[in-house]
């Protein structure tokens, strides 16, 4: 019993220990404290595949484990992405980082407005990923929208997910813009390739009557342009080309640093940034299936309190992860903080269970991992940076046993700011080159003459106005008042839509929106409006 009266558990006798395993075979979690006896241990690399949970009360040590691991990976020269919610953990780990890494390093850092790192979701997926893409980037504003989620704005967001996968330079801000601008959207539909997603266009959102439209998205609306109108968020999800390629990354071992500190950009802003890093680390694992597993290099994404990222998808990254090279290593507060679907995830698959102290609730909860040899008030006793654990070892879970974190070995090397100036010049871009690209990727576009009509002057009367449009109605032949009668057979499906962004009327084809003029349809002439006025 230590001096909080929880008692000490004995160590599996197959325990990894340092000094008896090869070093880069096995990561540094703690020493062992049972009868007074402290043996340095870790954990197999193979069984870190298996993935790792921590769960604790604040200030019980949880960020000094995710340190020591974290710093023991990279001085090894591994693979490591971090996410971390409050930035002091990357702060810490920046510390260490030896000099023969500093070029590994990629500092992704929102709150660096004046050098915005690209990050665009929607860039170059492969067809085979694409739904798996939608699903991710649907279940983190599924996430984030909370109770103003429904089935039809899901509906609607999947299908605009799905259109604009297919269309080249899309990105976030093309969400809004695919809703709203008619232009836009006839182009997205013409390279959507997917007949279902290019039918829902055609023959369902540009039949919704204004009202229903209007209901229909203005949830999208409002919170994803919440997000948007933030310029931190804007500049970096509104770049076309990635600045960092998730991929490489990970083949390359290289060290992802991710700092969504809720202090300097917003508690909202964190989780969105968040989830969407996490759905494509994902989604470039996954992408590994293109080379042998025995080519998968391992990488370790470490995410501290991961409530903030952790949408639905986020099972399927536990339950599908080991066999693209990903192992992950997760921490939280208490239980409550996860979803259901995410906490069955967490209990179903990690191999590796390490609590800190927790409240009676939880300890209850968990009291079924740790039986016989721990009791619920031992994980409510635990004094700080003391642990009890169940550790994978050679794929089997040992009995539970306890143990005592350990502060990092490693020197301090004092080269924060060198590695933060060499990663902004490699991957970031200057903030005004950024905005004027999004100014001019989200510009009203210049509609053409015979939709907007010519420039009148403004001095003039409504009654010279009125017959000006009168005689050039008349001059271009266009129907006015109703469908054009006594089309030809083939053109029997034609049908009318209002386009209420520019209150004009178009007649749409399977093929695209064609000009009538007179009797016949103009295949020559797309997109153009047959000027009648409702």
């Amino acid at each position: 019993m230590d001096y909080a009266g929880s008692r000490k558990g004995e160590p599996p006798q197959n325990l990894p220990l340092a000094g008896t395993e090869q070093e880069d075979q096995i990561s540094i979690i703690g020493k062992t404290n049972f009868r007074g006896t402290e043996k340095l241990f870790g954990i197999k690399i193979p069984d870190r595949a298996l993935h790792i949970y921590s769960i604790g009360k604040t200030g019980t040590g949880k960020s000094t484990l995710l340190k020591q691991m974290i710093i023991d990976d990279i001085c090894k020269g591994r693979g490591v992405a971090v996410a971390d919610p409050h930035g002091d953990l990357i702060n810490d780990v920046l510390e260490y980082i030896p000099e023969n890494r500093v070029d590994d390093v990629v500092y992704f850092s929102p709150a660096d407005r004046e050098y915005p790192i690209g990050f665009n979701l929607f860039e170059n997926v492969s067809p085979e990923y694409k739904n798996i893409v939608a699903s991710g980037i649907v279940s983190v504003f599924k996430k984030i929208f909370g109770e103003s989620w429904g089935p039809r704005l899901e509906y609607i967001l999947r299908n605009v997910v799905l259109g604009l996968l297919d269309y080249p330079g899309a990105t976030l801000l093309s969400v809004l813009k695919v809703l709203n601008d008619t232009k836009f959207r006839r182009g997205v539909v013409e390279k959507i390739t997917d007949p279902v997603i290019r039918d829902f266009f055609i023959n369902e959102y540009e039949r919704y009557d204004q009202k229903f439209r209007t209901e229909a998205v203005a949830p999208i609306q409002n919170k994803v342009g919440q997000f948007l109108s933030s310029t931190i968020i804007r500049n970096i999800v509104g770049q076309k080309n990635s600045c960092i390629n998730i991929r490489k990354i990970m083949d390359e071992k290289k060290i992802l640093l991710i700092d969504l500190s809720i202090g300097k950009i917003g508690e909202d802003n964190s989780a969105l940034l968040g989830s969407l890093m996490i759905t494509k680390i994902q989604m470039s694992a996954m992408g590994r299936a293109d080379i042998p597993k025995e080519k998968r290099v391992p990488f370790y994404l470490y995410v501290d309190e991961f409530q903030n990222f952790a949408t639905d998808s986020f099972a399927v990254i536990l339950s599908e992860a080991r066999k693209y090279g990903l192992s992950l290593t997760v921490t939280n507060q208490y239980i409550a903080q996860m979803s259901e679907n995410v906490a069955n995830a967490i209990f179903g698959n990690v191999g590796t269970l390490i609590t800190f102290r927790v409240g009676a609730k939880d300890a209850e909860f968990l009291n079924k991992e740790f039986v016989p040899v721990f009791e619920p008030s031992d994980l409510t006793n635990l004094s700080n940076y003391n642990i009890y654990l169940k550790m994978s070892i050679d794929g089997v879970t040992s009995a539970p046993f306890s143990a005592k974190t350990v502060l990092p070995e490693f020197k301090k090397t004092n080269i924060v700011e060198k590695i933060i100036n060499q990663s902004r010049s490699k991957y970031s871009r200057p903030r005004d080159e950024v905005e004027k690209e999004i100014e001019e990727s989200t510009a009203a576009p210049k509609l053409p003459e015979e939709v907007l009509g010519p420039k009148t002057d403004e001095s003039q009367t409504p009654q010279k106005k009125a017959q000006e449009t009168e005689t050039r109605e008349k001059d271009e032949n266009i129907q006015t008042s109703t469908k054009p009668s006594n089309l030809p057979e083939e053109l029997s499906n034609v049908r009318e839509i209002e386009d209420y962004n520019l209150n004009k009327w178009y007649y749409l084809t399977r093929t695209g929106f064609k000009k009538v003029t007179g009797q016949k349809i103009d295949d020559e002439t797309t997109a153009t409006a047959s000027n009648r006025e409702e």
